[in-house]
This record gives structure tokens, C-alpha cells and sequence, in this order.
């Protein structure tokens, strides 16, 4: 792992700096995780033995791209008293963890590394790369981002006008300019309508700004197998059924691009191919 006990770690995450003098792990610590997408770095990058916990979230299909390699490890509740009780070495959150549940982690003297939400390619390869070399394998850190920016540059190109294309979240959220979906959308040859549209990055949408802004691709970002509630009403709206009876709907779940990891190529290499679908 290294002889060298401090890294100076300096992440440009969620639009401003974060930075700590953090040392990487040894062999034998333990590292438990308090946030879904903390999970998926966690379990692709350490080795099992390494692992003291992750959320019962990892284990489900419909949020998590590593319900597989959850099974196999003890799961939380993301509570700090639980957390703290398994001893790990290092617990890993996110901007969504509880304050308190953080805050009680430090007052218990448990080493925390805190990861914010990435907001372009650039930051999730550089939280990636943070994560890895504070686990100690920093080579597979290396290893993912390449494979990524690989999968990105082979891409179908884009020949002519960029079709446009809407993300259509639940409650009309929608992804809008400056947003990591904004960017993956453009990689994948798609010009993003709300991004003209919306004036921030999570900005809403009325079903009638839907329809008037006429996108030639309507993206829902929502899973098939979600549970029904009413945040996902507008994603099934028959105003936009037309949109399906066209081929020029595709389902893109959360999981595949709400996080950082080798999914957000994937997520590109869909809506890609959706935009080879429906070019003339």
C-alpha cells in the first residue's frame, strides 16, 4: 500500500473544491459506506475482505448497478451508532447523508471521507481517482476512469444536426445546463433542448413546455419496475404516448447515470444508440 501516510487529495466536486490531507488505507482496514453511490465505488475498487458494511440499498437492482456484488457483504442503515459499532477504519458518505449522522461519526473519532455529487465527466474520473487512492489501489482507480473515457471515445459519431432530446425526471425535473447528464447527452451526440430551457440544472418542466419545445428524443429517467407514486404521473402521461408509438421514447433508469462510475458510459452508449435509432 505504500509507505507514505499523507496524500493531499484536492477534488473539484458539486461546483467547488474539496480538499483534505486524507492518508490512503493500509492492508487489513476496514471501510464501511453510508451512501448508495459511495457503495458502488466501495464494492467495485476494494477487495471483500476490505468491506465492513454497505447500505441495504447496494443489494437492490432497481437503484443499485452493484446488487451483485453486494450479496455477499453485510449491509446497513445508514445510522451512525450502527456504523461506529462494526469499527471500520474509514466510512465513506455523500452530500446526502444526514448532517447529523456525519457529524456523529467525527465525534466518535471515525475517519469519514465525504463525497459530493459530480457534475461533469472531469469530476466524476476525479472522485473516482480520490476514492481509489484513499482505499490504497489507486491503479484500479486508474484502471476504471481509462475503461470509461475508452467506451466514450468509441461512441457512433454523430453525422449532421444533433437531434434534440429532453430528460424527463419525476415531478417534470428535468436535466438541465451544467448538469453531468447534460454532458453525457452531448458526448452522446444529442442536443439537450433543456438546456435552453431550464435555467438551472435540476429546473422543472410543465407537460405543456414539453410538448410545445417538440424534442425529437424523449428520454424518461425512470426505472420500469419502479414502485407507482405520484412523482412519476407526468413520465406516463398519454400526451406523450405518441412519443413511444414513434420510437422516439427511450427509458433510461437513475441508476445508470446518478452516480460516479464505469454506468455513466453505459448510460451514454444507450442514448446514443436511441439517437442512431431515430436520425433520418
Amino acid at each position: 500500500m505504500g509507505a507514505t501516510r499523507t496524500l493531499l487529495l484536492c477534488l473539484a466536486l458539486g461546483g467547488g473544491l474539496w480538499a483534505a490531507f486524507v492518508a490512503p488505507a493500509q492492508a487489513g482496514e476496514r471501510v464501511a459506506s453510508l451512501n448508495l453511490c459511495a457503495d458502488e465505488l466501495l464494492l467495485r475498487l476494494a477487495d471483500r475482505a476490505d468491506v465492513a458494511s454497505v447500505t441495504w440499498l447496494a443489494r437492490d437492482p432497481r437503484g443499485s448497478t452493484v446488487a451483485d456484488l453486494a450479496r455477499d457483504v453485510p449491509v446497513n442503515r445508514g445510522l451512525a451508532e450502527e456504523v461506529a459499532a462494526e469499527k471500520p477504519d474509514l466510512v465513506l458518505t455523500g452530500a446526502f447523508t444526514t448532517r447529523t449522522t456525519t457529524s456523529m461519526l467525527r465525534r466518535l473519532n471515525v475517519p469519514v471521507m465525504e463525497l459530493n455529487v459530480p457534475q461533469s465527466l472531469d469530476e466524476a474520473y476525479a472522485q473516482i481517482k480520490a476514492v481509489a487512492a484513499r482505499l490504497g489501489v489507486p491503479q484500479r482507480g486508474t484502471r476504471m476512469i481509462a475503461d470509461m473515457k475508452q467506451a466514450i471515445a468509441t461512441l457512433p459519431p454523430a453525422t449532421g444536426p444533433a437531434p434534440t432530446a429532453l430528460v424527463l425526471r419525476p415531478n417534470g425535473f428535468t436535466a438541465g445546463r451544467g448538469s453531468l447528464a447534460d454532458e453525457i447527452l452531448t458526448r452522446a451526440g444529442l442536443d439537450n433542448l433543456a438546456a435552453r430551457l431550464s435555467p438551472d440544472r435540476l429546473g422543472q418542466l410543465t407537460l405543456e413546455e414539453i410538448l410545445a419545445a417538440k424534442p425529437d428524443l424523449l428520454i424518461i429517467n425512470g426505472a420500469d419496475d419502479a414502485p407507482p407514486s405520484l412523482a412519476d404521473d407526468l413520465l406516463h402521461h398519454p400526451a406523450l404516448a405518441p412519443y413511444a408509438a414513434q420510437g422516439r421514447l427511450v427509458s433510461l433508469p437513475p441508476r445508470l447515470w446518478a452516480c460516479a462510475g464505469p454506468q455513466l458510459a453505459e448510460a451514454a452508449k444507450r442514448l446514443a444508440a436511441a439517437r442512431l435509432r431515430i436520425a433520418p
